[in-house]
């Protein structure tokens, strides 16, 4: 049976958020002034590393192998903006 799972991210360059082989990755939002990921899975399928990348404005995007998820802005006066990458499903 497939499901929606939402997987929190750190603010960082890159990380490997473990999830079911095969997850389609949906979007990444700000939700609670945390950002998230969320993913269709099949339940039951063995967790693995995926890695996810976010790249700042004006950072090297290293991107290549990486599927675009979403654009998220963070900030009151000022703005952060942040685009989330992850890595192409096997």
């Amino acid at each position: 049976m497939k499901t929606i799972h939402k997987y929190p991210l750190r603010i960082t360059d890159t990380q490997d958020v473990p999830m079911p082989f095969g997850a389609r990755i949906l979007t990444a939002q700000l939700q609670n002034g945390g950002l998230s990921l969320w993913a269709l899975v099949e339940n039951g399928n063995t967790p693995e590393p995926r890695e996810v990348r976010i790249v700042g404005i004006g950072n090297p995007a290293d991107v290549e192998g990486f599927d675009y998820i979403a654009t998220v802005q963070m900030g009151g006066d000022w703005q952060l903006v942040w685009h989330v990458f992850a890595e192409l499903a096997p």
